[in-house]
């Protein structure tokens, strides 16, 4: 099966690697005792009886070996029959001249795979034969090798190069994926030529990237966001094996506990719609955002109110529990039990260009999402100057929660001015956009400067969007200059049917008030119509005829306030601006 040129191959590159054995001291005291501990067993053990729930993982079972003290062997001869799976799986790939699996999509899945195989390695090494050790090895090391040397990347003596992608971008998810396969290995196989790599190349980058996001979260959004979530388990791993807490080399960890807290909706189950929602793409929270949270607490310090602030939304959010076997593992982490709620109304994450604000912590609150900012990531939208609006439910949100496909990124589908020249929609381009926030009492006013965004389009010389948000609404207004005949229209996408009622636009308890134009032209867009087998449902409210300026009031019906949407306020709009 080629074992001899695989086992070549890789002497020839890191020298003789042999079957030397690390240390993956990952602590896992923590788990001992916890609610959670005997649900992770039980979903180990349904995996020993014959009956492995989706995406049962050799790190599940080779964790409930560790947990048990090592007196539990089948938990170890689970674990290793998957290992042994997964390399023979590639042996015999690379006999047939093809890359295994572990290539796949850039090597997407290379650290969720080599955490497999490192974990197995290292706390199951004494029942593993020589022969187990030294194919092991070979195939990681190879693995490793051909991610960061994509141009000579090969399998069994066959080159298979690959792109390269994000092998050099901190902010990327396969960045992470990359790091977690190198990091586990390298500790589990004793490789100090990957640990010295890691601690001179990789990390100083990791570090340095991250200083620059001061707010916390990612410039992918908040669906490729999640990522996060593993890079703070690889903080983790660090500390346990090397001494290092690379959380504390920035604010960005810590950050990002306020960052998830204040883009969760108030009704605690959904969160802000920024950037690809490939997933899913209704914003629905997901195990991947509790897990998040989780790792990010565990590397908060004790005395940090994130901590408590962390424990607090872990424990009031729709997802309390992971909700998929497959993540239970993720569970043992302890949410806490000091808790405090949080008191800020809003929250701007300047290094990613979020905004988030609500009304109140009460569930039927008012609340809103921006975005001005950094806009360089692949899986970012051209949403630079977009807002989404919720109170119950979604009153005005990007239409992309809508699709099939989750990544529609083009300025048509956000909460945003659309410029076009002729029939051409002009894109949003790579830019830094930039907003500052203040508060007046209930009213926060954001200043956005969106100029950046169409800096290269030679047709939108300027684009100021003001917002003035408080418990009755929204007022938007637009500031701009074109040029070449192109022409500008503000548009608002809403979940339900509008109805024009005059000079207001319905839609459901969302009232739109054109200003500036006082009689605008209106078209309503049902997005359906549009594209059945990508636009699920949805509507598009399109505001024409401004020249220079739009000033657009978006008001939440009255019944609302009957009904008690805002608990003890009587304010509902009656015409004027706040």
């Amino acid at each position: 099966m080629r074992r001899t040129k695989l086992l070549a191959a890789v002497a020839l590159v890191l020298g003789s690697a042999g079957t030397a054995r690390g240390a993956l001291t990952i602590d896992l005291s923590y788990a001992q005792g916890s609610p959670n501990y005997s649900r992770f067993l039980a979903w180990v053990d349904q995996a020993v009886a014959g009956n492995p729930g989706y995406a049962f993982s050799a790190t599940d079972a080779v964790t409930a070996y560790r947990l048990t003290n090592q007196t539990q062997p089948q938990y170890a001869n689970l674990a290793i029959a998957m290992v042994e799976s997964q390399v023979t799986a590639a042996e015999t790939a690379m006999a047939n001249h093809q890359r295994p699996e572990i290539a796949g999509d850039s090597y997407l899945h290379v650290g969720s795979m080599l955490r497999d195989v490192a974990l197995v390695y290292d706390w199951c090494n004494p029942l593993l034969s020589t022969s187990q050790k030294t194919r092991w090895a070979a195939y990681a090391d190879q693995a490793i090798f051909n991610v960061w040397n994509p141009s000579q990347a090969s399998w069994g003596g066959t080159a298979f190069p690959w792109s390269g992608w994000s092998v050099n971008n901190p902010g990327n998810n396969y960045h992470y994926s990359f790091l977690q396969a190198t990091m586990y290995w390298a500790f589990a196989a004793n490789r100090t030529s990957w640990i010295t790599f890691l601690e001179s190349q990789k990390l100083p980058a990791l570090v340095a990237y991250f200083q620059g996001l001061p707010g916390g979260g990612s410039l992918e959004g908040t669906g490729y966001g999640v990522s996060l979530g593993r890079l703070f388990e690889l903080y983790r791993v660090w500390k346990d094996c090397r001494g290092v807490d690379l959380a504390d080399d920035s604010t960005h960890l810590a950050d990002s506990i306020d960052y998830w807290i204040h883009a969760t909706v108030p009704a605690l189950d959904r969160y802000a719609p920024i950037g690809d929602l490939a997933r899913e793409s209704y914003p629905w929270l997901f195990d991947y955002h509790r897990n998040l949270v989780l790792q990010a607490r565990s590397m908060t310090g004790a005395a940090a109110p994130q901590r408590a602030r962390a424990a607090w939304w872990l424990h009031q959010i729709s997802v309390d529990e992971m909700q998929h076997g497959f993540n239970v593992r993720d569970d043992l982490l302890p949410a806490g039990t000091t808790q405090t709620m949080p008191s800020a109304l809003d929250y701007h994450s300047t290094g990613v260009g979020a905004l988030f604000a609500r009304t109140s912590w009460q569930p039927n609150a008012l609340w809103i999402s921006f975005v001005a900012g950094p806009y360089v990531e692949s899986h970012a939208h051209q949403d630079q100057g977009a807002f989404n609006l919720f109170a119950g439910d979604w009153l005005a949100v990007t239409e992309n929660i809508w699709t099939h496909s989750g990544i529609e990124q083009g300025t048509p589908i956000h909460n945003t001015l659309r410029f076009r020249t002729g029939a051409n929609t002009v894109p949003q381009g790579e830019s830094t956009s930039a907003m500052t926030v203040s508060r007046n009492g209930d009213v926060l006013h954001v200043a956005a400067n969106l100029a950046p965004a169409y800096a290269a389009s030679g047709v939108v010389s300027s684009w100021q969007r003001t917002l003035d948000f408080s418990p009755m609404g929204l007022v938007v207004d637009d500031v701009y200059t074109t040029s070449g005949g192109t022409t500008a229209t503000f548009q608002v996408n809403v979940p339900v049917q509008p109805i024009v009622q005059g000079s207001t636009i319905a839609a459901g308890a969302l009232r739109i008030v054109p200003e500036v134009p006082a009689v605008p032209t209106i078209t309503l867009v049902d997005w359906h119509a549009q594209d059945p087998s990508e636009f699920n449902s949805g509507w598009k409210v399109e505001l024409g005829g401004g020249s220079g300026h739009y000033r657009v009031r978006l008001e939440i019906a009255a019944q609302l306030f009957v009904n008690g949407f805002e608990s003890g306020s009587t304010s509902a709009w009656s015409g004027s601006a706040p």
